[in-house]
């Protein structure tokens, strides 16, 4: 949960994070509640007053529409969340959605925040519905600049934004470091890399929809700028910012090319692993019919003689030849004459 600079808050709900009214940059309050925040606006007719809230209720969110007269459409979203990032204009009030994102070392995973910026003449509003971004940082930066501060509520939105794209930088960093060790995976045969790829693919098609949107909402809020003629200082802040996304969503881009690229190649090793299996199986195959045509070719050889020496065995009297003086040697080359003939036709069909 955000910590805030100053007195800490207490809130029944727990959801008011951070809330303090400034004037030429400088805090001159810390309300402990949004009544206190209305009273204080009203006695201070140029201060401006910078709400942080943390997932709160319907009637904290009414209460705020009600003050600040909000579109319920813009109340609608916030309350619902689940929103893609965008930048929508309500009148005086300007509703800025953003996906904050921070990568997680120990679970190698990227987790993603959403973040509602409300902002109007006089005031800024946030709603978190996650622990990221980490707004405290930023009311510190700001505190710490208060010319950049009394620029006005613009200039907060800008250091909003400004930081949520900063802290995309850690989770390009992360993403990289995990696409060159499935790299090393693919190639070393990993049988897990396919479900790491698929995983990486979602994390990365999440970040792209979190950062796609910055470019437009950007450009547009330059244009706003332009027309309620904001100083040229906050401008060229701007333009950093989208430079930053710029070069974000280029490598963002590109980290999708490769790992659809790394799909493929582990699709084609694992393709090439498994008909060289095949290959080795046939090849086992082969030689054990050769095995096989051998045996076989020997027992028919063995055999021949076997059938000739059993018929000629038989101690028949009336049997034919039984007394003929070349009856043995009759025998025995018969026995040789059908082995070799046996021998020559296997030879020539290459089982032996």
């Amino acid at each position: 949960m955000e910590h805030e600079t100053g007195p800490s808050i207490t809130h029944p709900t727990g959801s008011i994070v951070g809330s303090a009214v400034y004037r030429g940059g400088e805090r001159v309050s810390s309300p402990t509640s949004l009544g206190e925040v209305y009273r204080q606006l009203d006695e201070l007719p140029d201060a401006l007053a910078w709400i942080g809230l943390y997932r709160p209720d319907e009637a904290q969110i009414a209460s705020l529409a009600e003050e600040f007269d909000l579109h319920h459409l813009a109340v609608e979203d916030a309350i619902t969340a689940h929103q893609r990032p965008k930048l929508e204009r309500y009148g005086d009030t300007l509703l800025v959605v953003l996906r904050a994102a921070r990568y997680v070392d120990a679970a190698e995973e990227v987790e993603f925040g959403e973040l509602h910026v409300f902002v109007g003449a006089r005031f800024v509003a946030t709603v978190r519905h996650a622990e990221s971004p980490d707004l405290s940082t930023v009311r510190a930066r700001m505190e710490a600049d208060p010319e950049l501060l009394g620029r006005g509520p613009e200039a907060v939105l800008y250091a909003i934004m400004d930081t949520v794209v900063d802290e995309y930088s850690p989770v390009v960093a992360g993403l990289s470091n995990d696409i060159d060790e499935i790299e090393i995976e693919v190639f070393n045969g990993d049988p897990a890399v396919s479900r790491r790829i698929y995983e990486l693919s979602r994390e990365v098609i999440e970040f792209q929809r979190a950062i796609h949107p910055l470019p437009g909402m950007i450009a547009s809020l330059a244009a706003g700028f332009d027309k309620y003629g904001i100083d040229e200082e906050l401008r060229r802040h701007l333009r950093d910012v989208a430079d930053h996304v710029t070069v974000v969503n280029e490598k963002v881009d590109g980290f999708r090319q490769l790992l659809r690229d790394m799909l493929t190649v582990n699709a084609t090793l694992v393709a090439q692993r498994q008909n060289e299996e095949m290959k080795s199986l046939s090849e086992a195959s082969n030689l054990q019919n050769e095995e096989v045509k051998k045996i076989s070719a020997w027992a028919a050889i063995l055999f021949a003689p076997t059938l000739v020496g059993t018929v000629y065995g038989m101690n028949f009297d009336h049997m034919p030849e039984l007394h003929w003086y070349w009856g043995y040697p009759f025998a025995v080359c018969a026995m040789l004459m059908v082995s070799l003939t046996l021998y020559v036709v296997f030879s020539k069909r290459g089982w032996l």
